[in-house]
């Protein structure tokens, strides 16, 4: 009993260590909330606006957004070490530059 309830404790160590602990599941929540920040400005200057302007403004806001959901989804996938990043590094990932 004992040797199954450690192997079952060395199992889930390692499940959780695999999954994750480099930083990257934070850094792509920032930047998602960075272009999640960028299409709300959008959306303001947009609400100022009348006809096809207003129009472009809203599906580029949009586009922001889905942009940014898709770089965070590239940054887990990617399993980036951004513990190991430096600062500049990080906001070129989280900026999409």
């Amino acid at each position: 009993m004992k040797l199954r309830l450690m192997t079952l404790v060395a199992v889930g160590s390692l499940a959780l260590t695999a999954c994750g602990g480099k930083g990257d599941d934070k850094l792509g929540d920032q930047a998602r909330q960075a272009a999640d920040d960028r299409a709300e400005v959008m959306d303001a200057q947009a609400a100022n606006m009348s006809g096809p302007g207003r129009d472009a403004l809203k599906a580029n806001a949009d586009a922001t957004r889905e942009a940014g959901e898709a770089r965070e989804e590239a940054i887990d996938d990617a399993d980036v070490n951004a513990d190991a990043m430096n600062n500049g590094q990080k906001a070129a990932l989280i900026n999409g530059n």
